[in-house]
């Protein structure tokens, strides 16, 4: 096999070896059910958070102790996006998709499960090394499923997984978690993702790897031209979002004194804006990626800082909500554009870069608010959310362009 080294937008080589092209198939059918496994995954990486009171309750620990059933799926992701596409790089991409949709199976079934909460964390282990590698793999593929000229489409569809994953997912999960206990929850969780497995098998064409991912293609893609600023937005609102949004049922508990019923209203409210924002975002930021992410940034700082003094209500906090859901719903096309701007070349190594930055983020804004929640409070985490996202705002208007 010939290697070629095509140039990167740097002038560095791009570190793929080029293989046959895969045969022009695939379907709109493929790209829902590569939506839906997308959907099982962020239902299942954010389930904890419509759950993190009854989660702490069963095994007696603290909510910011709980909140690690967030920070472990991100930092196990950041590590294994990169690690993983590079070491799978030349295997068929369907296959790889489906074995990671059957390792989230099993991570549900086993926290499903677990009689101690350590077991639980290493559930979410496995969630953590599915995310880094399914998003790694599939987040770049609407090309090769449809057209190049629906590609655009497809893949608004495909990130549109990420707020209803929010919008029915976490929303759902926590009325079966009221209804029959929070173990139930995963279990079915474990059971779409099955579901989902099985379509992908059967809708999607063999994806034979269309160029090998080497360490050189994503240290050239992180050279690429905006790709420093797009980490640094990623990094500030990811931080913000999560670092807040991970202990938003504590809040509505505590602040806004809402019982289970209200919790879940709000977390539908916050899903359904979201997917407003995605296609929104994906609108705004074929004009504009700098504008799109400003955008975003203020109103998600506008909502963070409002809701200590606004949430006491629950007129207020789902107002708050609703624009909280559509700021973030923009955040992780704006994200994920950025990135494949910056590397247009090496699709998947953008892709890489996205996942890892986006989940390292996850798991330190979930680490560093669930510091704030347990030593200080909750209407602080949503404080300093604010002020981060106030900081990405000031970033994206300082650079020319992202």
């Amino acid at each position: 096999m010939s290697a070629v080294n095509t140039p990167s937008p740097t002038g560095a080589t791009s570190g793929f070896d080029a293989l046959p092209p895969p045969p022009a198939r695939g379907s709109w059918p493929a790209v829902v059910a590569v939506a839906l496994g997308i959907f099982a995954i962020v239902t299942t990486e954010i389930l904890p958070i419509g759950l993190l009171t009854s989660i702490g309750d069963t095994y007696a620990v603290s909510d910011g102790t709980a909140g690690l059933t967030m920070t472990l799926p991100g930092f196990v992701a950041a590590i294994a996006a990169p690690l993983v596409t590079v070491a799978t790089a030349r295997f068929d991409r369907r296959r790889m998709l489906a074995a990671f949709l059957l390792l989230l199976a099993l991570a549900n079934f086993l926290v499903a499960a677990a009689p101690s909460y350590w077991l639980v964390l290493v559930s979410r282990v496995l969630v953590g090394v599915t995310i880094g590698g399914f998003w790694s793999v599939g987040a770049g593929l609407a090309g090769r499923l449809v057209p190049a000229r629906t590609a655009g489409r497809a893949t608004a569809v495909m990130f549109a997984a990420v707020p209803v994953g929010s919008v029915l997912g976490v929303p759902l999960g926590t009325l079966v978690g009221d209804a029959a206990g929070w173990r139930t929850a995963f279990a079915a969780m474990g059971g779409f993702t099955l579901a989902a497995c099985a379509m992908l098998v059967r809708t999607v064409p063999p994806l034979p790897a269309s160029a090998t991912t080497r360490p050189a293609a994503l240290r050239a893609a992180l050279r690429g031209p905006g790709a420093g600023v797009a980490l640094a937005l990623t990094f500030l609102l990811v931080l913000a979002h999560f670092g807040a949004y991970t202990y938003v049922t504590p809040f509505l508990e505590q602040v806004t004194r809402a019982g289970p019923e209200l919790v879940t209203v709000g977390l539908l409210v916050f899903g359904a804006a979201g997917t407003a924002g995605t296609f929104i975002g994906a609108a705004a930021v074929a004009h504009s990626p700098r504008a799109a992410f400003a955008g975003a940034a203020a109103l998600l700082s506008l909502a963070t800082l409002s809701l200590p003094a606004l949430g006491g209500s629950a007129v207020g906090a789902l107002a708050l909500l609703a624009l909280w859901g559509l700021a973030y719903g923009a955040v992780p096309v704006c994200s994920s554009a950025s990135f494949a701007r910056a590397a247009p070349t090496a699709p998947e190594a953008a892709s890489v870069l996205f996942t890892a930055s986006f989940q390292a983020t996850i798991s330190l804004g979930a680490l560093l608010g669930g510091v704030v929640v347990d030593h200080r409070s909750v209407s602080l985490a949503l404080t300093s959310a604010g002020v981060t996202a106030a900081a990405a705002v000031l970033v994206a208007c300082w650079k020319r362009s992202v």
